[in-house]
């Protein structure tokens, strides 16, 4: 994979960056040269698919990854950070840093995994087998229909295209509302489960079983933005209190996930730490997609930026460490003490996870150290932090150390799906509308995570043990906002109400004592906070968005006017999926 990268990027020549992109249809398909005589054989749809997973997700995993995803969800303080604590605060407008940065990122997937889809059409010569093209354009359908989830989670509408050369001379188009856009996505992972390959054609790239767990995901969304049955664009849902989701989709997210849990070839790592060590983060036995991102000097784009925002100080990262201000939030870090357990007597700490997620007083990584004598202690080697506990996900330390990373680029990948998001999917998925559910395989998968993180298991599961799991298993991968939306539609005031009680911008760190803990004078929420309302559950549009497609422009009661897409036949059934 990495290989097929490089090859890729040789060809490109002067390919402009997606990180220098400030309007999604400003893209071009630049890497390829000549497509009337590049694709002709499977090496060259390798390469035409390589840059979708790094080059155009650049943007995206820069600072929106962690801003949005865990930000907006208070898993993140950051009191100075503009690029996050607008979302964090529910103060964020069309002028908020980051949206047209983010909105362009995740059209430059869509419209580069257009081209790539239209080009093996079209330009493929006759030594391309048929085959060959379903592989290559189920690989392009994958990321263009992950691109297409996030952006209709995150604005509740997107412009739908399947050609963007039909936008470049005109873009002032209506949008598509949000379960339209959410069936787009998941008609192009359908495609991409039955066409492609159930082990990857190279290290780190998706297979079958990485659509079938994005599935998973999908279908738990459509069933909260349906009423009853297959989507077909009459049982959109408009009540999102009504308590209860569409069974059909249920059954749908519960099929998928345990075709990969069955089937693939993906594994828990046996030990957490695997996930986060520099030498052990990458294409792990329990990833099913990670961003490729390459290591070393010059490759731009392809490079991993994210870690120079995350690094509280450049003794944990190479010149550039931004991340001094960047805190686990209060809630988060309370969230990882269990509740007391009634057997035991006592509190449980979630001390393996906290560990490797959040950096706080007196914790030793020697990860992180020179001298493996003299391992990094945080707040001893150097001050901790000054309002609460820095993040330690995706912090791997200097070159020095882990002997790859460079001045902004840690060289690591990013988690977009790992197996044990697909074991949360499944249990949420058979616990349905139920209460709470003790099937045996959900419990059996659910206690293998916590078994790994040395808590104690559970006998029977309800909605708010499988929330916890999810936030504390993926602290800080850009996860845990899609799900309280996910929730939200159809227990909107449960998720309106949940996050306004959640102690947002609070500083808990006592220099005096070393510990971390309220002021007695704290007042919830902390300063600058504004009340969450339902319409913060979706994002404004970039007001540079809006001026150039006044279509994106809410009307005087915040409503974007959408124009329903219109599908063909379905290219794959369910039947022949499950």
């Amino acid at each position: 994979m990495k290989k097929a990268l490089l090859y890729t990027i040789a060809l490109a020549g002067g390919m402009t960056l997606t990180s220098c992109v400030s309007d999604f249809l400003d893209q071009e398909n630049s890497y390829q040269l000549s497509p009337e005589t590049f694709y002709d054989s499977e090496a060259s749809l390798l390469a035409a698919t390589s840059p979708l997973y790094n080059y155009v997700w650049y943007d995206f995993n820069d600072k929106f990854y962690y801003g949005m995803g865990d930000g907006r969800a208070n898993n993140i303080t950051a009191q100075y950070s503009d690029y996050i604590y607008p979302y964090t605060n529910f103060t964020d407008s069309e002028l908020s840093q980051g949206l047209t940065q983010a909105w362009g990122a995740l059209y430059s997937v869509v419209s580069q995994a257009n081209n790539t889809i239209n080009n093996i059409k079209n330009y493929s010569t006759a030594d391309v087998t048929e085959a060959m093209k379903q592989k290559a354009i189920a690989e392009a359908r994958f990321m263009r229909g992950t691109a297409y989830w996030y952006i209709g989670t995150l604005w509740g509408c997107a412009v739908l295209y399947e050609n963007t050369s039909d936008l470049v001379n005109n873009y002032v188009v209506p949008a598509q509302p949000r379960t339209d856009v959410i069936e787009f996505a998941i008609r192009d992972l359908e495609y991409a489960a039955k066409y492609l390959p159930a082990a990857s054609a190279e290290e780190g790239r998706v297979n079958k079983y990485s659509a079938y767990g994005m599935l998973s995901r999908m279908y738990l969304s459509m069933a909260g933005l349906t009423t009853s049955g297959q989507y077909d664009g009459t049982n959109a849902a408009t009540d999102f209190n009504r308590g209860t989701r569409n069974e059909y989709y249920l059954d749908l997210a519960k099929k998928a996930a345990k075709k990969v849990i069955d089937e693939s070839s993906a594994k828990l790592v046996d030990d957490y730490a695997t996930l986060w060590g520099a030498k052990t983060i990458n294409n792990n036995s329990e990833v099913l997609f990670q961003l490729q991102f390459l290591p070393g000097d010059g490759v731009g784009g392809a490079g991993q930026s994210m870690t120079r925002f995350l690094a509280w100080s450049t003794t944990v990262a190479d010149t550039n460490a931004w991340g001094g201000a960047t805190y686990c939030s209060w809630d988060l870090w309370q969230e990882f003490k269990e509740y007391v357990d009634a057997t035991l007597g006592r509190t449980i700490d979630d001390a393996v996870r906290r560990h490797h997620s959040v950096a706080s007083y007196g914790e030793e990584y020697p990860e992180l150290s020179v001298d493996a004598n003299n391992p990094y202690v945080y707040g001893v080697t150097e001050s901790a932090g000054s309002q609460g506990a820095n993040i330690k996900k995706y912090v791997i330390g200097t070159k020095k150390v882990n002997g790859f990373s460079t001045v902004n680029n840690s060289g690591i990948n990013t988690y977009m799906l790992r197996l044990a998001e697909v074991y949360l999917n499944y249990a949420e998925a058979v616990l349905g509308n139920g209460e709470s559910t003790s099937d045996a395989d959900v419990l059996k998968y659910f206690n293998m995570l916590r078994r790994r993180a040395g808590v104690p298991e559970k006998s029977k599961l309800t909605y708010e043990d499988i929330r916890h799991e999810n936030r504390v298993e993926f602290a800080f991968e850009g996860l845990y906002w899609y799900q309280l939306v996910r929730r939200g539609y159809y227990k909107q005031q449960e998720v309106v109400n949940y996050v306004n009680n959640q102690n947002r911008n609070a500083s808990y760190y006592e220099a005096s004592t070393n510990s971390y803990k309220l002021s007695d004078t704290y007042v919830a929420p902390g300063s600058g906070v504004s009340p969450a309302t339902a319409e913060k559950l979706t994002l404004p549009m970039a007001d540079t968005d809006q001026s150039k497609n006044p279509y994106l422009k809410p009307d005087s009661d915040g409503n974007i006017t959408t124009k329903s897409f219109e599908f063909g036949e379905r290219e794959v059934t369910v039947e022949e999926l499950f």
